[in-house]
């Protein structure tokens, strides 16, 4: 189980949520007052929730094109050996992009991934992913 926060870190947003959070961001620029870091930190971060409000729609409609778990599928080795394909895929995406992603974002994607699993491992784990290059 997950701390309350780090729980609320790893929940995914609808199409609708992301674009709220990226107006959010919008009206926040309207502030002419802001300094040219804080105005460039909040144009990333509208981007990329509008970026991610896109991405789900656009699952949402291909739905049909994307892999989905079977049920009654008879050999849970291929499965997993595909859902494992998957996850090496979009954490290699991740990690090619990682110094696009906000540092917020960083931050939490760290605190996810270093809770997710055995709990014996979370420091091991934390030490091989601390090393990679944040934004900050």
């Amino acid at each position: 189980m997950l701390p309350p926060a780090t729980e609320r870190a790893c929940q995914m947003f609808t199409a609708e949520q992301y674009r709220a959070k990226a107006a959010e961001f919008r009206a926040l620029l309207t502030n002419t007052s802001r300094s040219p870091n804080e105005t460039r930190e909040f144009r990333n971060l509208e981007k990329t929730y509008t970026t991610l409000a896109e991405n789900e729609e656009w699952m949402a409609v291909h739905i049909d094109k994307t892999i989905q778990r079977r049920k009654n599928y008879d050999n849970h080795a291929a499965l997993a050996e595909e859902e494992e394909q998957i996850l090496k895929c979009l954490g290699a995406a991740v990690l090619m992009r990682w110094n696009t992603v906000p540092t917020k974002l960083q931050r939490e994607l760290f605190d996810c991934a270093s809770t997710i699993g055995d709990l014996q491992q979370t420091t091991p784990l934390k030490g091989r992913i601390a090393p990679f290059p944040s934004q900050s």
